[in-house]
């Protein structure tokens, strides 16, 4: 299990295979916030905090299988 607190401003998100997903803005209520600047389509994504599998360093995992928001990481 992780702490939430651990996770903050500028980490990256990964999927569980390490591919880029993008990068936390803040953490917000029950999910983590991604910058716009990293996404193809200049909005803010959302991840459900109940999808991350770990935080190694200053990365993020998330769990095998979670859905990548459309527009994320396609930088």
């Amino acid at each position: 299990m992780f702490e939430k607190l651990r996770i903050h401003e500028h980490m990256e998100v990964a999927t569980s295979g390490g591919q880029h997903v993008g990068t936390v803005d803040e953490v917000k209520d029950d999910q983590i916030k991604l910058t716009r600047s990293d996404s193809s389509d200049g909005a803010h994504h959302y991840v459900a905090l109940d999808n991350v599998e770990k935080i190694d360093d200053n990365r993020v995992y998330l769990k095998e299988g979670t859905p990548v928001p459309m527009g994320a990481g396609a930088l």
